[in-house]
Protein backbone atom coordinates (compact mmCIF):
# COMPACT_ATOMS: atom_id res chain seq x y z
CA UNK A 1 0.00 0.00 0.00
CA UNK A 2 1.37 3.34 -0.71
CA UNK A 3 1.03 5.68 2.22
CA UNK A 4 1.56 9.39 1.76
CA UNK A 5 0.43 12.40 4.24
CA UNK A 6 -2.53 13.16 2.23
CA UNK A 7 -4.82 10.23 2.11
CA UNK A 8 -3.49 8.50 5.23
CA UNK A 9 -4.88 10.96 7.99
CA UNK A 10 -8.43 9.18 9.03
CA UNK A 11 -8.76 8.51 12.72
CA UNK A 12 -9.25 5.23 13.73
CA UNK A 13 -13.14 5.49 13.90
CA UNK A 14 -13.55 6.52 10.71
CA UNK A 15 -11.28 3.59 9.03
CA UNK A 16 -13.54 1.08 11.67
CA UNK A 17 -16.43 2.71 9.62
CA UNK A 18 -14.90 2.17 6.67
CA UNK A 19 -14.76 -1.12 7.71
CA UNK A 20 -18.10 -1.38 8.45
CA UNK A 21 -19.45 -0.29 5.33
CA UNK A 22 -17.12 -2.41 3.19
CA UNK A 23 -17.11 -5.66 4.97
CA UNK A 24 -17.00 -7.77 2.39
CA UNK A 25 -12.80 -8.81 2.83
CA UNK A 26 -10.64 -10.33 0.89
CA UNK A 27 -8.25 -12.41 3.88
CA UNK A 28 -4.60 -13.69 2.50
CA UNK A 29 -2.34 -15.63 3.88
CA UNK A 30 0.75 -17.76 2.68
CA UNK A 31 0.91 -21.65 1.72
CA UNK A 32 3.48 -24.09 3.02
CA UNK A 33 4.94 -24.14 -0.70
CA UNK A 34 5.15 -20.12 -0.63
CA UNK A 35 2.24 -19.09 -3.04
CA UNK A 36 0.01 -16.88 -1.47
CA UNK A 37 -3.41 -17.57 -1.24
CA UNK A 38 -6.89 -15.22 -0.39
CA UNK A 39 -10.56 -15.65 0.36
CA UNK A 40 -13.58 -13.59 -0.05
CA UNK A 41 -15.68 -13.56 3.11
CA UNK A 42 -17.70 -11.07 4.88
CA UNK A 43 -16.48 -9.98 8.34
CA UNK A 44 -17.60 -8.46 11.47
CA UNK A 45 -16.38 -6.41 13.82
CA UNK A 46 -14.84 -6.61 17.90
CA UNK A 47 -13.13 -4.96 20.16
CA UNK A 48 -12.20 -6.08 23.13
CA UNK A 49 -9.96 -4.16 25.49
CA UNK A 50 -9.20 -1.67 23.16
CA UNK A 51 -7.78 -4.15 20.42
CA UNK A 52 -9.51 -5.49 17.08
CA UNK A 53 -10.76 -8.39 16.01
CA UNK A 54 -11.91 -9.78 12.82
CA UNK A 55 -14.65 -12.18 12.90
CA UNK A 56 -15.28 -14.61 10.34
CA UNK A 57 -15.76 -18.16 8.76
CA UNK A 58 -14.58 -20.36 6.00
CA UNK A 59 -14.86 -23.38 4.52
CA UNK A 60 -12.92 -26.85 6.22
CA UNK A 61 -10.40 -28.36 3.94
CA UNK A 62 -9.66 -25.68 1.51
CA UNK A 63 -6.46 -24.21 0.22
CA UNK A 64 -6.76 -21.30 2.43
CA UNK A 65 -7.82 -23.16 5.46
CA UNK A 66 -4.70 -25.60 5.04
CA UNK A 67 -2.92 -22.32 4.84
CA UNK A 68 -4.34 -20.43 7.35
CA UNK A 69 -3.96 -23.00 9.73
CA UNK A 70 0.27 -23.53 9.17
CA UNK A 71 1.23 -19.78 9.30
CA UNK A 72 -1.34 -17.60 11.54
CA UNK A 73 0.15 -14.40 9.65
CA UNK A 74 -2.45 -13.09 7.57
CA UNK A 75 -4.18 -9.46 5.65
CA UNK A 76 -7.50 -8.30 5.47
CA UNK A 77 -8.08 -5.91 2.60
CA UNK A 78 -11.32 -4.25 2.73
CA UNK A 79 -11.97 -2.34 -0.58
CA UNK A 80 -14.29 0.96 -1.23
CA UNK A 81 -15.59 2.98 -4.15
CA UNK A 82 -12.30 3.66 -6.78
CA UNK A 83 -12.31 5.37 -10.12
CA UNK A 84 -9.92 6.53 -12.99
CA UNK A 85 -9.05 10.12 -12.91
CA UNK A 86 -8.17 11.89 -16.17
CA UNK A 87 -5.42 14.42 -15.52
CA UNK A 88 -7.07 16.32 -18.29
CA UNK A 89 -8.79 18.02 -15.05
CA UNK A 90 -5.30 19.08 -13.81
CA UNK A 91 -3.34 22.49 -14.84
CA UNK A 92 -1.29 21.80 -16.62
CA UNK A 93 -3.15 18.89 -18.23
CA UNK A 94 0.03 17.09 -19.68
CA UNK A 95 0.53 14.92 -16.67
CA UNK A 96 0.00 11.45 -15.59
CA UNK A 97 -3.64 10.47 -14.68
CA UNK A 98 -4.47 8.87 -11.47
CA UNK A 99 -6.62 6.69 -9.58
CA UNK A 100 -8.56 7.28 -7.04
CA UNK A 101 -9.99 4.93 -4.33
CA UNK A 102 -10.75 3.73 -0.77
CA UNK A 103 -8.90 0.71 0.98
CA UNK A 104 -7.84 -0.46 4.12
CA UNK A 105 -5.17 -3.36 4.88
CA UNK A 106 -5.45 -4.85 8.48
CA UNK A 107 -2.47 -7.37 8.98
CA UNK A 108 -2.80 -9.92 12.12
CA UNK A 109 -2.78 -13.33 13.51
CA UNK A 110 -5.84 -15.48 12.86
CA UNK A 111 -6.82 -17.79 15.45
CA UNK A 112 -9.91 -20.53 14.64
CA UNK A 113 -12.57 -20.75 17.14
CA UNK A 114 -14.76 -23.69 18.20
CA UNK A 115 -18.09 -24.73 17.55
CA UNK A 116 -20.28 -22.60 20.20
CA UNK A 117 -18.46 -19.22 18.88
CA UNK A 118 -19.33 -20.59 15.27
CA UNK A 119 -23.08 -20.61 16.17
CA UNK A 120 -22.64 -17.26 18.15
CA UNK A 121 -20.78 -16.01 14.97
CA UNK A 122 -23.52 -17.10 12.27
CA UNK A 123 -26.26 -16.23 14.39
CA UNK A 124 -25.02 -12.75 14.46
CA UNK A 125 -23.72 -12.76 10.93
CA UNK A 126 -27.65 -13.42 9.72
CA UNK A 127 -29.20 -10.90 12.25
CA UNK A 128 -26.54 -8.09 10.58
CA UNK A 129 -27.33 -8.78 7.05
CA UNK A 130 -30.82 -10.43 7.32
CA UNK A 131 -31.94 -7.44 8.67
CA UNK A 132 -35.94 -8.14 8.39
CA UNK A 133 -36.69 -10.02 12.35
CA UNK A 134 -39.62 -11.98 10.67
CA UNK A 135 -37.37 -13.67 7.79
CA UNK A 136 -37.60 -16.92 7.33
CA UNK A 137 -33.51 -17.14 6.76
CA UNK A 138 -32.95 -16.05 10.12
CA UNK A 139 -31.67 -18.77 12.13
CA UNK A 140 -34.42 -18.60 14.68
CA UNK A 141 -37.04 -19.99 12.41
CA UNK A 142 -34.37 -22.95 10.86
CA UNK A 143 -34.03 -26.77 12.66
CA UNK A 144 -31.28 -26.99 14.73
CA UNK A 145 -30.00 -30.57 12.72
CA UNK A 146 -30.39 -28.28 9.25
CA UNK A 147 -28.14 -25.89 11.51
CA UNK A 148 -25.73 -28.39 12.84
CA UNK A 149 -25.00 -29.95 9.45
CA UNK A 150 -23.90 -26.82 7.67
CA UNK A 151 -21.67 -26.24 10.82
CA UNK A 152 -19.75 -29.65 9.90
CA UNK A 153 -18.61 -27.74 6.74
CA UNK A 154 -17.39 -24.57 8.02
CA UNK A 155 -14.68 -23.21 10.68
CA UNK A 156 -14.88 -19.78 12.78
CA UNK A 157 -12.34 -17.60 13.16
CA UNK A 158 -11.13 -14.44 14.35
CA UNK A 159 -7.91 -12.14 13.53
CA UNK A 160 -6.12 -10.12 15.96
CA UNK A 161 -5.51 -7.16 14.15
CA UNK A 162 -1.96 -5.72 14.65
CA UNK A 163 -1.13 -3.38 12.15
CA UNK A 164 -4.25 -1.29 10.59
CA UNK A 165 -3.19 0.99 6.85
CA UNK A 166 -5.48 3.00 5.19
CA UNK A 167 -6.06 5.05 1.82
CA UNK A 168 -8.47 7.10 1.18
CA UNK A 169 -7.37 8.99 -1.82
CA UNK A 170 -9.75 11.41 -3.43
CA UNK A 171 -7.57 14.07 -4.63
CA UNK A 172 -7.07 16.28 -1.35
CA UNK A 173 -3.33 17.18 -2.94
CA UNK A 174 -5.58 19.16 -5.60
CA UNK A 175 -6.79 23.08 -5.63
CA UNK A 176 -10.69 23.18 -5.00
CA UNK A 177 -11.65 23.93 -8.07
CA UNK A 178 -9.87 20.78 -10.16
CA UNK A 179 -11.85 18.55 -7.65
CA UNK A 180 -14.93 19.97 -8.36
CA UNK A 181 -14.03 19.17 -12.20
CA UNK A 182 -13.22 16.03 -11.02
CA UNK A 183 -16.35 15.58 -8.97
CA UNK A 184 -18.26 16.82 -12.00
CA UNK A 185 -16.83 14.28 -14.21
CA UNK A 186 -17.24 11.57 -12.25
CA UNK A 187 -21.25 12.66 -11.49
CA UNK A 188 -21.83 12.48 -14.70
CA UNK A 189 -20.29 8.87 -15.86
CA UNK A 190 -20.45 5.45 -15.07
CA UNK A 191 -22.96 4.03 -11.97
CA UNK A 192 -19.57 3.42 -10.14
CA UNK A 193 -18.15 6.54 -11.09
CA UNK A 194 -21.26 8.29 -9.47
CA UNK A 195 -20.32 6.14 -6.47
CA UNK A 196 -16.90 7.75 -6.26
CA UNK A 197 -18.60 10.86 -6.66
CA UNK A 198 -20.48 10.48 -3.62
CA UNK A 199 -17.88 9.15 -1.58
CA UNK A 200 -14.97 12.21 -2.83
CA UNK A 201 -17.58 14.72 -1.93
CA UNK A 202 -18.05 13.06 1.36
CA UNK A 203 -14.25 13.03 2.21
CA UNK A 204 -13.66 16.28 1.21
CA UNK A 205 -16.50 17.77 2.68
CA UNK A 206 -18.10 19.44 -0.47
CA UNK A 207 -21.84 17.77 0.40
Amino acid sequence: MYLTNHFSTAEQADILAFIESNSFATICGMGSDGFPVATHVPVMIDMRENRLFLQAHIMRKQAHTIAFEQNEKVLAIFNGPHAYVSAQHYEPQNTASTWNYSAVHATGIIRFLGDAELYSMLKNLTAKYEQDPASPSQMKHMSDDYIQSNMKAIVAFEIEVTQLQHVFKWSQNKPTHIQDKIVESLANGSIENQIAANEMKIRLNKQ
